[in-house]
């Protein structure tokens, strides 16, 4: 394989910091860069995204001298402060040599450098300016990472989606959000046959996908679309996948039921939707993470008309 799955992570994701970055916001820079090199020798404990990026570190745990998936921290730290995450990083043995700490400059630019397939951050801007500039993004939920077993036996990398805004774009989204249940069902009927335009997700689906088609590695990825909705809205997403030529394992058409007792059960490391009601009721039971709306999405310039 030569196309790697490129991954940025924010230290905040990776690590709990809730408490530095508390001092942050309340004391400002300096007592917070204080604080850091204060307990530089103090290893963080691991945070909402340590699972995920424990587990997809270990696809490059291969007997030949192929790694899929390259990771590298990306933070607005700077990188004496950054120091405290590299400490930590190699005393939970996670192989990550590269870091982009640009005190206080914007990311954004440098992910799209790197070609990134997935940002994952606590910070809501940074995952927007990401979206903006193409890069496949998302915020993490904080607090929850002590329900969340960061050192179990790893069999399987299982990565569920929401689907609409974040796989499909939001076009049938903001038709249901505008004019309701009916108007949406018949519209995804007599579109059945015509596939979804791509979301914000589509290229990190892809890049998943060259990964489970080489199937060389110690572990394997598992991906599941868990979604609002069903019959008859759900053959477009069929003939989406289709036509896309993808690949998603399960799929679960919950027609508006409660979702995170489906990401317990499926086990995702995790969850990625585009709706904050979800993803908190989620990261109950499984990482999850927000997904925001692109500069062409319908739901982004709804909201921002009803702001003006």
């Amino acid at each position: 394989m030569t196309d790697k799955l490129k991954i940025a992570v924010g230290s905040r994701a990776l690590f709990q910091l809730e408490k530095e970055n508390g001092i942050f916001e309340r004391e400002g820079v300096a007592a917070y860069e204080r604080y850091q090199r204060e307990h530089e020798a103090d290893p963080l404990l691991p945070g909402a995204g340590f699972r995920l990026i424990r587990a997809l570190l270990q696809l490059n745990e291969t007997p030949d001298s192929v790694q899929p998936v390259e990771i590298l921290i990306a933070s607005r730290n700077s990188a004496d402060t950054g120091s405290r995450v590299f400490r930590s990083l190699e005393k939970y043995g996670l192989d990550i040599t590269r870091g982009l700490f640009t005190s206080g400059a914007g990311l954004a630019p440098y992910l799209k450098a790197f070609d990134i397939d997935l940002f994952l951050t606590a910070n809501p801007a940074d995952a927007q300016a990401a979206i903006d500039c193409g890069i496949p993004a998302a915020t993490i939920v904080t607090g929850h990472a002590d329900r969340y077993d960061a050192e179990e036996e790893l069999r399987e990398i299982r990565i569920a989606f929401d689907g609409d805004a974040v796989l499909f774009s939001d076009e049938a989204e903001a038709v249901f959000k505008a004019d309701g249940l009916e108007a949406f069902s018949a519209r995804e009927k007599a579109l059945a046959d015509q596939p979804l335009p791509e979301g914000p997700f589509a290229k990190f689906l892809r890049a998943l996908n060259r990964i489970q088609k080489d199937g060389s590695g110690p572990i394997s990825i598992r991906t599941a679309l868990v979604t609002s909705r069903n019959a008859p809205a759900h053959q477009r997403v069929i003939s989406t996948l289709r036509a896309w030529n993808v690949r998603i394992d399960e799929v679960f058409f919950l027609g508006g039921l409660p979702k995170t007792e489906i990401l317990r059960a499926f086990g995702a490391h995790i969850f990625f939707d585009d709706q904050k009601i979800y993803t908190e009721a989620a990261a109950n039971a499984v990482p999850s993470a927000k997904v925001p709306y692109g500069p062409g999405s319908a739901l982004r310039r709804k909201d921002e008309a009803e702001r003006n």
